[in-house]
């Protein structure tokens, strides 16, 4: 009677290559779990050009499919959306490329679940064994942006592992479609008012995800397009 029913959004571009394994591997995790929680992997298909889909249901995740790419951005909004629509009591978001470990996901449900946070931030630089130093200086060098452009301090603004409560699911918005949405979804949940909070977790690096992974030039477009936002809004 007291079960939480989490939903964990997976936002996919292209990644037949390893999404079977990804969801078959949090299924087992999650599993652990079920006598508190009913946890549902919801795939949102951006777009791919690959058979992602097909892969993902192979996996057994609910799968929705949008027919052209929206950016990362855009396809959290979906799963969040679905999740709200469904009256999830929490979701989750985690990469498609296995960079975050499920069992870390699974930790940061039960610390959400335990606590007053709205928005969990799974931060990879907490503990930053495993990473780059390229990757650390990128990633500190964005927090250090969010923390200049919005006033929020956090370690890993970048990180995509992230658990949210009703409250986030059902008021959380957010207008980036692109990867700079990380840094402003942080934002809009200071504006609204919520509990904001990070957690240690690992970074998983392959080779594959190391070649599916941001660089930081692609971290200098994040940056410029938070300031042209951060700047319109400011005159509007």
């Amino acid at each position: 009677m007291n079960m939480k029913r989490v939903c964990v959004i997976i936002p996919a571009y292209n990644e037949a290559a390893v999404i079977e394994s990804v969801i078959k591997k949090a299924k087992k995790v999650f599993s652990k779990a079920k006598k508190d929680y009913l946890i549902d992997i919801v795939l949102v298909n951006d777009g791919s050009k690959d058979n992602t889909l097909d892969q993902a249901q192979k996996g057994g995740a609910i799968v929705i499919d949008h027919i052209l790419n929206s950016g990362a951005g855009g396809a959290t909004l979906t799963g969040l959306a679905y999740a709200q629509q469904r009256g999830y009591d929490i979701a989750a978001t985690m990469d498609a490329d296995g960079q975050h470990d499920p069992e870390d996901v699974l930790a940061g449900i039960r610390q959400s679940d335990k606590s007053n946070t709205d928005l969990l931030i799974g931060s990879r630089l907490i503990n930053s064994e495993g990473m780059s130093r390229t990757k650390v200086l990128g990633n500190k060098g964005l927090s250090f942006i969010t923390y200049a452009l919005f006033g929020i301090n956090v370690t890993d603004s970048q990180s995509g592992l992230r658990v949210y409560s009703r409250k986030a699911i059902d008021n959380l918005d957010w207008k980036s479609t692109g990867y700079e949405f990380c840094s402003e979804m942080i934002w809009r949940a200071k504006q609204a008012g919520m509990v904001i909070s990070e957690y240690p977790i690992k970074a998983i690096y392959t080779d594959y995800s190391r070649a599916k992974g941001q660089n930081n030039w692609n971290a200098i477009n994040i940056v410029k397009r938070l300031f042209k936002q951060r700047l319109t809004e400011l005159f509007e």
